[in-house]
This record gives C-alpha cells, structure tokens and sequence, in this order.
C-alpha cells in the first residue's frame, strides 16, 4: 500500500497535525523494535517447525489435516515435475522462507523462474518474492491467507497466488494486474493454466483426485 492508498482524511488530519514528527518518530521506534525482533526470528527459528514473522510477531502453524497434505502435495508432484523436465526454474514446498520487506512467510508451494534461481545458493535459507505462491487453506490459516499475505504478494510482484481450500475442493487463481491481483478463475472443475509457469496446465480435478493427478502426470511429462 502506498500513501496515496492510504484513507485521505486521515492523511489530511496527519499531515495537518502538529504531532505529525512525534507520530513520526514512534512509528520508527516501533519499526526498529519490530526489526530486532524480526532479526531474533531468523536466528532462532528451527528447522523442524514451520513459523512465519507476520507483523512483526512469531506465528508457528499446526499440523495440518490429511486432505491439506493431500492437495498440497498433489499439486507438488506435478508442479515440480513439469517445471524440471522443461528446466523453467525451481520449485520450494513448504519451510521455503519468503523474506519480504516486513515479513517473512513460508507458502505451501512457491515456483521461482530459471532467472530467478540461476543466483541461489546451496545453503541460502531466505529467499526473494516468487513467480507464483500457493497457500492451501485451513481454518486456522485463511484469514492470514486472504489478508496480509494476498496485499503483500502483490505488493512485491508475485505474479500470480493460488488458493486451494481442500474442504469445498475449491481453487481460486490470482493473477497479478499492476499492484493488486484480480481473479482469473474459481472452480471446482475445468482448467488452471498457469501465467506465471508457462505452458503449466492442469485440470482442477487433479489437485483433489490421485487417479486424475497420476494420469495428468503422465500427460504433462509425454509433452
């Protein structure tokens, strides 16, 4: 969001105001305290649990349901394997951490370009905006998933966010258009082609169903 976004009449009644510098400076005492801590984030964060910095708190997430692995890694297996027999980049899985101007986030599934990844390094551990982020749904998650996450990828370019909700089997496809993302497609059948992957199409079906996703795989691979 920039200044110009922000509520007019209250901007107007902050500029006006002659508290303006020591509003000012608390919001960057505040922001050099959300920087320590952000900083004694990824010094103590472990490997074995998966935790986001949001807003300048710790957020670790809970073991997910069956179904959320389910679709998650159905959507994996053939994302992966499509964008490695056509060598178009690299694709992360879950602990990947996205290290964005404030916060530090960790999708489900993210795709970087060939570009992109050529400059990765064997031990690097935070990574820049992807091409392509994807958070599969739960209820302790959506919230953040739908908010904060969806402003802040399109903030930072990600091109294109999915939204997969293993309850009503149900994804949602964002395209990136300018700063902020429009809806290309929500559907519980019928075809997501990517953007951002090129020539990456699937059937909707195939991030829900084994027997769709095995027959999908062997499809996008005889390509």
């Amino acid at each position: 969001m920039t200044i110009a976004q922000l509520d007019a009449p209250l901007l107007e009644q902050l500029l006006n105001s002659p508290r303006l510098p020591t509003v000012v400076q608390h919001l960057h005492d505040l922001l050099d305290d959300e920087a320590q801590r952000r900083a004694d984030f990824i010094d103590t964060v472990a490997e074995s649990e998966k935790a986001e910095f949001i807003n300048g708190e710790k957020v670790v997430h809970s073991p997910v349901k069956f179904k959320h692995t389910a679709a998650a890694g159905n959507l994996l297996i053939l994302l992966k394997a499509y964008v490695n027999a056509k060598q178009l980049g690299w694709v992360g899985f879950e602990k990947v951490m996205i290290s964005l101007t404030r916060n530090d986030y960790a999708p489900d599934i993210c795709f970087f370009s060939a570009a992109a990844a050529a400059v990765f390094h064997p031990d690097q551990m935070r990574f820049p905006a992807p091409d392509l982020a994807v958070e599969v749904l739960s209820v302790s998650t959506a919230a953040i998933d739908r908010g904060v996450k969806f402003e802040d990828y399109a903030a930072h370019g990600v091109r294109e966010y999915w939204l997969i909700d293993p309850d009503t089997e149900t994804v949602e496809q964002y395209r990136l258009t300018r700063d902020s993302y429009e809806l290309a497609i929500k559907a519980q059948t019928g075809e997501l082609r990517s953007q951002a992957v090129p020539g990456f199409v699937i059937p909707v079906r195939a991030i829900f169903d084994e027997q769709i996703n095995q027959a999908t795989l062997r499809q996008l691979l005889s390509v």
